[in-house]
């Protein structure tokens, strides 16, 4: 069983059945190479795999310090290979049925205080393109909740500026409406009058021009790892401490803490299933003990 034809009828599978994102896609498939040059090393064919052989694998990724919620999407991956395996005939057992997700920590996700957003933005130099760009960018992250891939990926059909919204086609082409308010929507339009021509003209001749909403000093679409990189600068100018991604924790935590319902924020999160969501309301949770600590000190000690 060749590993090249496998993976490319894997590939058309999970695409076609399991309608993963490019993203995930990308994870699994990364995963399953991981599996077989494992294998090779072990001189175990695909077809003879066992369970046994499995948890031997999960070991040996344990041992490279890996977490509980990588492993469990590592499980997750086998699983699903195996799965796909069997349908197609190319096995007629499943070892990956005997796989247990490992328990995973509840980890509650980092979320910025409205000071420190503020403080982040501020350290935006505004008198470069890319600074007023990278202003409109992490504006609109903050404004709608936008997961990275989402705002890397944003192109002029998706955005309705009279009407101030957003089309998003997030995790499963899974399309939601995201408003977005005044402030981003000002930061969004100085961008696009002053900086995205700008931006643009640095294109080379004879390449063709992007539709993409932001863009890089060389007139392509910015891409995820280009926003991580800049948001590392960010962090270093302001002095916060945190991920990008914490705009998006920053986003739901805050409209829970106004006062909209969990259904709300799951939509326009894009949030498949609502437990996701609800860790938010554990982050609020946590900000009350804040609060009242603050307002009656001492009470936590007894006192």
């Amino acid at each position: 069983m060749a590993e090249r034809p496998i993976l490319d009828r894997y590939a058309s599978w999970l695409l076609a059945a399991r309608r993963l994102s490019p993203l995930t896609l990308d994870v699994y498939l990364r995963e399953t190479r991981s599996l077989f040059s494992w294998l090779e090393e072990a001189s175990i064919r695909i077809e003879d795999v066992a369970s046994i052989d499995l948890l031997s694998y999960l070991v040996f990724r344990r041992s490279q310090g890996l977490s509980a919620r990588t492993m469990a999407r590592i499980v997750s991956s086998l699983r699903t290979l195996f799965k796909f395996l069997r349908l197609e005939g190319l096995r007629e057992d499943d070892p990956g049925e005997l796989l247990e997700t490992p328990k995973q920590e509840k980890v509650l996700p980092d979320v910025y205080k409205a000071g420190e957003i503020e403080k982040i933005l501020e350290a935006i130099d505004l008198s470069t393109p890319g600074g007023l760009r990278d202003r409109a960018l992490f504006e609109l992250i903050y404004s709608c909740g936008l997961r990275i891939s989402e705002a890397a990926s944003l192109s002029f059909d998706m955005v309705f500026m009279d009407e101030r919204i957003l089309r998003i086609t997030g995790k499963r082409q899974k399309e939601r409406i995201v408003p977005f308010g005044e402030e981003a929507a000002a930061w969004l339009q100085r961008y696009l009058d002053e900086a995205r021509p700008q931006l643009a003209r640095a294109a080379a001749d004879g390449f063709r021009r992007s539709s993409r909403v932001f863009l890089n000093r060389v007139g392509r679409g910015i891409t995820r790892k280009g926003i991580w990189k800049r948001f590392s600068e960010l962090r270093l100018t302001s002095g916060v401490q945190g991920k990008v991604h914490g705009l998006r924790h920053s986003f739901a935590t805050h409209l829970l803490a106004g006062g909209a319902d969990l259904r709300t924020v799951q939509e326009l999160l894009g949030h498949a299933d609502i437990t996701t969501t609800q860790i938010y309301t554990h982050v609020d949770a946590e900000g009350l003990h804040d609060v009242h600590d603050s307002c009656f000190p001492g009470q936590a000690n007894g006192l």
